[in-house]
């Protein structure tokens, strides 16, 4: 208890000092926060995957099509238990800053095969019924205001022309994981207006999603699909979703590269400024140190008052900068929603604040612990005044 209370005396004693480190840190453990937050966010998709769920698509590109003749081939493959397939619309509703992934899909085989999309029974039957509606995930729902009967207008990019649509349904995720700011609309009434404007584009998907009966068998699978369409005008690649997810973050892996440089390089800036304040202190106080052995106190009494004050730093530091991380976390879903629609503090992140504290806390009283403890109380009372 003693021990305690001279560590809280002395972290404290000088105010300034104190503060301003502890301010450093909690905008380090900020930024260490939000950081992998962005990760987090960044890789929302692929932990949201299912194992039970493929992908097939042109085998060149995502952006070539293929026919809508090959839904049935597949639908009976073997180990096959359902099939959707949808296309990228890309549409714009009234200016390009309002980004946000809208798709055609076929909507009963699609929602079935997704049940973390989670629609009330009378919004989905008023959107299998009505072929111009759609339905909006509920984030991106309150950010237009959009309610339920609303008509939506986009303007089409790959297939251009106003595309007029009524909301029909708004979902939610069944967990965090599940993007709520997507759009969703009937495949048919694409189609139906592909068939009238570009008759060349009609009947073709993007790709087609796959349940499959056993994961297990998921690659053999695969492997069957793409093998009953090799040689033919449009070869297709199958993948398991999280593959054709992680497809798209291999394309910025250089970015997330940095981010986790970064964090790093945050670590070792705020381990500098710690490890700077607790060098002063200890050498402030060689004197004191000197008393205390003569009293009595030993070389690990010494080291803990040094441990002590140090994490004591760090964690009041961490807990700064976990009080504004949320606010923060909060400002950014707003701001950058259309780019990062799964954005929230994992409860790992939050670990590992505390863990990089008190990493930083113990790495930064280590050698002026061996000061203190080593010195010979001569020296130390030599100092005194």
């Amino acid at each position: 208890m003693i021990l305690l209370k001279m560590i809280m005396k002395n972290a404290f004693r000088r105010k300034m000092r104190t503060g301003l480190t502890i301010v450093a840190m909690g905008i380090a453990i900020l930024a260490f926060g939000m950081l992998r937050t962005v990760l987090t966010a960044w890789y929302a998709g692929v932990d949201a995957s299912s194992a039970s769920r493929l992908v097939t698509r042109n085998s060149v590109s995502l952006i070539f099509p293929l026919p809508l003749a090959y839904y049935d081939k597949i639908r009976h493959t073997s180990g096959v238990r359902a099939v959707s397939y949808g296309n990228w619309f890309g549409g714009i509703y009234i200016s390009e800053k309002n980004f946000f992934a809208n798709f055609a899909v076929e909507p009963r085989s699609y929602l079935g095969l997704y049940p973390e999309l989670m629609v009330p029974e009378k919004q989905k039957a008023d959107f299998l019924r009505d072929r111009r509606g759609f339905i909006a995930g509920r984030k991106l729902a309150d950010r237009f205001g959009w309610k339920i009967g609303d008509n939506v207008t986009l303007k089409g990019t790959i297939f251009p022309g106003d595309w007029d649509f009524v909301l029909r349904g708004i979902y939610e995720g069944r967990t965090k994981t599940v993007d709520e700011t997507m759009f969703m609309f009937s495949w048919d009434y694409l189609n139906e207006g592909v068939k009238k404007m570009y008759p060349s584009m009609a009947n073709q998907v993007g790709f087609y999603v796959i349940g499959v009966a056993d994961p297990n068998l998921s690659a053999e699978v695969a492997l069957e699909i793409d093998a009953m369409f090799a040689n033919s005008r449009a070869e297709t690649l199958t993948e398991s979703e999280r593959a054709f997810v992680m497809g798209f973050i291999s394309m910025t892996e250089a970015i997330v590269m940095v981010i986790r440089i970064v964090s790093l390089v945050v670590i070792v800036i705020i381990l500098a400024v710690v490890a700077n304040t607790m060098a002063m202190t200890t050498r402030e106080r060689f004197g004191e140190y000197a008393v205390l052995k003569t009293l009595g106190y030993s070389g690990w009494h010494i080291g803990s008052l040094i441990m002590g004050e140090a994490l004591l730093i760090t964690l009041a530091g961490c807990l700064l900068g976990l009080a504004m991380t949320y606010p923060m976390v909060r400002f950014f879903t707003t701001e950058l929603g259309a780019y990062f629609p799964i954005f929230y503090v994992e409860p790992l992140t939050v670990w590992l604040d505390f863990g990089v504290a008190a990493l930083v806390g113990t790495a930064a009283a280590i050698i002026p612990m061996r000061q203190a403890i080593r010195i010979r109380i001569a020296d130390g009372l030599r100092r005194i005044g």
